[in-house]
């Protein structure tokens, strides 16, 4: 649609572009997967590439809206919204549905009255059974959480994952093994 001086005025940035920056950093991994995905939202390659170039632009313009305004203004008001202790700091955890996953939501931590974002990543939604995990075999991409895993096989320890958008935690298998599972925005990507 043409704007002012004859530029093109771009759609608004929402859910659905969102799905799409979530789906670009998993690429990375599960490329296969991914695309099954996108062909479900209806989007091609450009579309996820386009989302993700807009994404790191609201992300980085100097005088852009916060992290917290930033989500608010994409994907609205949270469906959920609960205050939670965590260690010695308490918190507001926000929630927003994802339809490409409808068992999970997006959840973001904050600083009780604050507008920073002190954590961001997929959960499973309040009334959606975990995923039983008993086994190495149980970790399949995209089958838990971060959270999940960590409860399953005790004890988990974080580790530095690769990109802001990656965590890493070092799992204790029955047995006694330990491997290493690799996540991102906090959804299984593989099983190192």
């Amino acid at each position: 649609m043409p704007g002012m001086h004859g530029t093109k005025t771009a759609a608004p940035f929402g859910a659905f572009e969102f799905q799409l920056v979530l789906l670009r950093r998993m690429a990375d991994h599960q490329p296969d997967l991914v695309a099954d995905a996108r062909h479900r939202l209806g989007a091609s390659i450009a579309d996820m590439r386009e989302a993700n170039r807009r994404w790191q632009a609201m992300a980085r313009a100097p005088r852009g809206r916060g992290a917290l305004a930033r989500y608010r203004s994409v994907l609205g008001p949270p469906e959920h919204s609960a205050r939670r202790t965590i260690g010695d700091l308490e918190c507001e955890a926000l929630r927003w549905p994802v339809p490409l996953w409808p068992e999970l939501r997006f959840e973001v931590l904050t600083p009780v009255k604050g507008a920073a974002v002190w954590n961001e990543w997929l959960v499973r939604a309040p009334d959606a059974p975990a995923p039983p995990l008993r086994t190495a075999a149980d970790l399949t991409p995209w089958s838990c959480t971060v959270d999940e895993a960590a409860r399953a096989f005790p004890p988990a320890t974080p580790m530095q994952g690769s990109a802001p958008t990656r965590w890493c935690l070092r799992l204790t298998l029955p047995g006694g093994e330990r491997r290493v599972a690799e996540f991102t925005w906090g959804l299984l990507q593989r099983l190192l």
